[in-house]
């Protein structure tokens, strides 16, 4: 294993100079939270295919692989729908708003009355999910060097903290097209076709395997639409997400980049299942279907080769986690804490504060927080089925409807994301954590609540709705005259 040990090493020492590397070129708001809203259509690219493929995706991935065959993908593949449908419908509308969080957004459709309760959502999802990924940290460096659990997640965490609080989203972009690069070698073009070679080729799985294996739809119809509607809808309002959009140099990366990135996400979906379908033939009795990915990747792959795709699966989760952690970091500061401090002063005098410092400070709070949140957990499905089902039941009907209609208003806004996150909640308590209806009736609820109050209710503002279209269509946004033109690859 010494090989292995070196490469992933390497790779983490890499993942901090980075950082190193990245504190240098953060030297205002729009750089540390944004990248500067200048990256070209490569690293765009990239680093919004990291993000979004995470460790659910690479080792929950193969698992739902091993036990369901090839319609195991349809989790990772409504991922890269989601993204695909952000990215063509929306992506250039976002990306020219100039905005830093989700709940902006609102406040700015809006006239400024919706975005604390979303900002407090957003919040706890993002916190989740960093926690989830953080405690996938756990699960790889078990493999790697037997540690223990909490030992592992404060390894981890700590690495993906230091990085990202030391450069920001320019650390973070330049970490995730690293950690891209290393997911496609090592997931794409080494495990996949090694998994089924050793397997014996498709033709020997499909002779070993039941025929539900090959089924495209053999997960389940009514999975398959719970899955859209958690990870589809959850890629179109996600601040991790949309904190990467705000990153594109121009309304095309955003639209064209991203769709690349979908498409990528389309095909890392089947790799999994493949993978997961492999594994099944080779080792049919495995205790978990989870246990899968590092089952082939520990028996299978020569020395060296099984550093690297372990690095691949770190990679994986270490972009999800970091993302996360400033999307979580962003929320807090920017939606939560400096509306509250701005509640609290009497002199209405501007507050004159080193905004990068500010921002910094957040992240590592924030980051201390998920590794100690990840350390005392112990069900983080449950918990991050709780953060999607909030986000989903209570953020997606005020976020599209602000979007598609004109008629929606900042009462209707506030409405469905108190009706649809209560029903979320009551119906969780009632049918179960993990059960389907929450988010189907939940969202059902915050649609019925934000028409009846919007039409209920005065139409927004005229001159709130035309700065919202003078936004929509890249005027007026404050960074404008500020931001350097060039795009960076």
């Amino acid at each position: 294993m010494a090989v292995d040990y070196t490469v992933i090493v390497v790779y983490l020492a890499g993942m901090l100079a980075m950082g190193w590397w990245g504190m240098r070129r953060a030297r205002s708001k729009s750089d540390f939270l944004v990248a500067g809203r200048r990256l070209g259509p490569v690293m765009y690219s990239g680093t919004m295919a990291a993000i979004v493929l995470g460790g659910a995706s690479t080792i929950g991935g193969v698992g739902l692989g091993y036990r369901y065959g090839l319609s195991g993908a349809w989790m990772v593949f409504t991922i890269g729908l989601g993204l695909l449908a952000l990215s063509v419908f929306f992506s250039a509308r976002i990306a020219r708003l100039k905005v830093y969080t989700v709940s902006e957004m609102l406040d700015l459709r809006y006239g400024g009355r919706a975005g604390v309760i979303s900002g407090v959502v957003m919040w706890a999802y993002t916190l989740m999910l960093a926690v989830t990924s953080t405690i996938a940290y756990a699960t790889i460096f078990d493999v790697l060097f037997d540690l223990n659990r909490t030992v592992a997640i404060v390894l981890g965490g700590s690495i993906v903290v230091a990085y990202s609080t030391l450069g920001g989203m320019w650390s973070i972009t330049l970490t995730d097209m690293v950690q891209f690069v290393v997911k496609t070698i090592g997931v794409l073009l080494l495990l996949l076709p090694i998994a089924v070679v050793k397997a014996g080729g498709f033709g020997e799985m499909r002779a070993k395997l039941p025929t539900g294996y090959f089924d495209p739809l053999g997960i389940g119809g009514e999975t398959i639409f719970t899955y859209v509607l958690i990870y589809t809808f959850g890629m179109l309002i996600g601040q991790d997400i949309w904190q990467r959009v705000f990153t594109a140099g121009s309304d095309r990366t955003a639209k064209w980049g991203g769709t690349v990135a979908g498409t990528y996400c389309l095909l890392y979906a089947l790799a999994g299942a493949v993978i997961g379908t492999a594994a099944k033939v080779l080792y049919p009795d495995l205790g978990s279907p989870d246990d899968a990915f590092a089952t082939i990747v520990k028996d299978e792959l020569p020395i060296g080769v099984r550093g690297l795709v372990l690095a691949a699966a770190l990679a994986a989760v270490m972009s999800t986690s970091s993302g996360a952690l400033i999307a979580c970091a962003t929320v807090a500061n920017n939606d939560i804490w400096s509306k509250l401090r701005g509640a609290v002063r009497r002199d209405g005098a501007p507050e004159q504060h080193d905004e990068v410092r500010g921002n910094r400070a957040f992240i590592l709070v924030m980051g201390v927080a998920v590794i100690g949140t990840a350390i005392a957990l112990n069900n983080v499905v449950e918990a991050l089925t709780v953060a999607y089902n909030l986000l989903v039941g209570g953020l997606l009907v005020p976020i599209l409807g602000g979007l598609l209609w004109k008629r929606g208003t900042a009462q209707g806004a506030l409405a469905a994301v108190a009706v649809g996150g209560l029903a979320v909640v009551g119906l969780m308590a009632g049918y179960g954590i993990l059960a389907n209806e929450p988010v189907y009736y939940g969202l059902l609820a915050s649609l019925a609540a934000y028409v009846a109050v919007s039409l209920a209710t005065p139409a927004t503002d005229a001159a709130v709705l035309s700065a919202w279209r003078e936004r929509l269509a890249g005027h007026g946004a404050p960074e404008l005259a500020s931001e350097p033109v060039a795009a960076h690859q």
